[in-house]
């Protein structure tokens, strides 16, 4: 969608939601962001605020699917959705436990379908709101073709393959983005772009708790910076670096009886506490 004027981003206290939040802040935006850290929710929106966004904030877990709603249906339009919020964990010092996964899930899956659906509900009734039998059909057609809004998931390289060193973060990406490009043509005739994100390793909170090598690791704010370009563009799979993309790309159509050995050397990542 060009110009996106009313922007929902989850996960906004740091890391990438908070640079997609700076990167879109402007005269004129209008900001909803939540997250569950007040104290760097607020730093959040002081940086947007000097930047000229309005910006309302929400004290939330995403996993929490009645508060999510109530939330969304409170705000009066939206143009841009970001379903940013996420965890991450592994295997490190041995398997995930059920309670890990189960978080995980509940987080990075339940939490993204818990945002976008009643966007997506709202952006529905955007669309609906002139009848044809009210207006000339010459402007019915107009409204017919318009882009009405946009969600945006994000997924990531780690969703391309299963990883053994974080298969819950792994299995839960996956479906995030199988979802999302089948919710992209199913959403088309709505008026609604749909895009799936999948970044490869950022620098972020989640991040810097990694102990091993992370190839073309990159700044929050050059992702946040291509994820806004490519979303003005209507990418349908937004999918950086291209370098650490293409091999994740090339191992998934790989025979597993040449990757799994590869992958099983793995780092581990480190456990949830």
């Amino acid at each position: 969608m060009q110009n996106p004027k009313n922007i929902l981003i989850t996960g906004a206290s740091s890391g990438i939601g908070r640079a997609l939040a700076i990167c879109y802040s402007a005269s004129g935006i209008n900001l909803f962001l939540c997250g569950r850290n007040l104290e760097k929710l607020q730093e959040t929106k002081g940086l947007c605020e000097e930047l000229g966004a309005k910006v309302f904030l929400e004290i939330l877990d995403v996993a929490d699917e009645s508060a999510i709603k109530n939330w969304i249906e409170k705000i009066d339009v939206l143009d841009l959705v970001i379903a940013n919020a996420g965890i991450s964990a592994g295997t490190a010092g041995g398997s995930e436990s059920f309670a890990q996964v189960k978080k995980i899930f509940s987080t990075n899956l339940d939490g993204v379908l818990n945002v976008i659906h009643p966007a997506i509900e709202k952006m529905k009734i955007k669309k609906n709101k002139f009848p044809r039998d009210q207006i000339a059909d010459q402007i019915a057609d107009q409204i017919a073709d318009q882009i009405v809004g946009q969600i945006a998931l994000i997924s990531s390289l780690a969703g391309m393959r299963g990883l053994p060193s974080s298969p819950a973060y792994s299995g839960s990406k996956a479906a995030v983005r199988v979802y999302g490009e089948g919710l992209r043509g199913n959403l088309a005739p709505f008026g609604i772009e749909v895009n799936v994100i999948c970044p490869g390793y950022i620098k972020t909170p989640m991040t810097d708790v990694n102990d091993f090598p992370m190839p073309f690791l990159m700044s929050a704010e050059q992702c946040a910076k291509i994820i806004k370009r490519d979303l003005a563009k209507n990418k349908s799979r937004i999918a950086f670096p291209f370098p650490l993309y293409f091999l994740v790309w090339l191992a998934a159509l790989l025979s597993t009886k040449i990757t799994d050995p590869i992958f099983a050397k793995l780092p581990g990542k480190k456990a949830l506490e």
